[in-house]
């Protein structure tokens, strides 16, 4: 294809598309805020970091997730990918997962890059 036949289909083209219209913005407010987002992997995370640490059912009632998707994240992301030693124990008929050193345990700046998706 010669340049001139280039040049006509990329100016056509151009010519066919629709112009874009702006988004309705206020005058006081030139760019809207988005609202911060929180990932439900970095919820997770931060229930783990708590003292008292989680189940695998409060974990499934604050993402909804189904139970193998909860400890598949707690097996391939937290102890796989992120590296961090996560601890276990049986309280009161059901078991209670937390990351080891409590909540002063703090994610790397790589680590917490990873951890929000």
């Amino acid at each position: 294809m010669s340049k001139s036949a280039k040049n006509r289909l990329t100016a056509s083209s151009a010519a066919a598309a629709p112009a874009r219209r702006p988004t309705h913005q206020s005058a006081s407010d030139p760019k809207p805020k988005k609202p911060d987002r929180v990932s439900k992997q970095s919820q997770v995370i931060a229930m783990l970091q708590s003292p008292t640490g989680a189940t695998i059912a409060a974990m499934m009632k604050a993402t909804g997730w189904q139970q193998h998707s909860v400890r598949g994240f707690l097996a391939g992301v937290v102890r796989k990918r992120l590296k961090l030693k996560l601890d276990s124990k049986p309280v009161d008929d059901q078991r209670v997962y937390r990351l080891a050193g409590g909540p002063s345990t703090s994610l790397g700046t790589s680590q917490a890059k990873r951890a929000k998706g």
